[in-house]
């Protein structure tokens, strides 16, 4: 079984950056590929970004592109993402887990609040 723990959310102003980091315990997480996802309040959850660790290829939602990047340290099975240029819209909880999700992988996010 794999436990996922995120961290690194906060509130920061329009513009400015923050780091997410993704730590994976228990099988080996660099078996799936891995995503990042939010929740926006009164939203359903959708896909940010997405790294296959075979090749490192990376793959992004249309609305973060150009200005989140996602990239994992597998020696220390974890997954970051980086976020810069943040906007309010960008005010979620992020999660991460394998690409398709699996049910059983969901924590308990991490808060990201972007506001003046």
């Amino acid at each position: 079984q794999v436990q996922l723990v995120e961290s690194g959310g906060g509130l920061v102003q329009p513009g400015a950056s923050l780091r997410l980091s993704c730590a994976a315990s228990g099988r080996t997480f660099s078996r799936y590929s891995t995503g990042w996802f939010r929740q926006a309040p009164g939203k359903e959850r959708e896909f940010v970004a997405a790294i296959r660790w075979a090749d490192g290829n990376t793959r992004y939602a249309y609305s973060v592109k150009g200005r989140f990047a996602i990239f994992g340290d597998n020696a220390k099975n974890t997954v970051y993402l980086q976020m810069n240029s943040l906007k309010p819209e960008d005010t979620a909880v992020y999660y991460c887990n394998a690409v398709p999700p699996v049910y059983d992988f969901w924590g308990q996010g991490t808060q990201v609040t972007v506001s003046s």
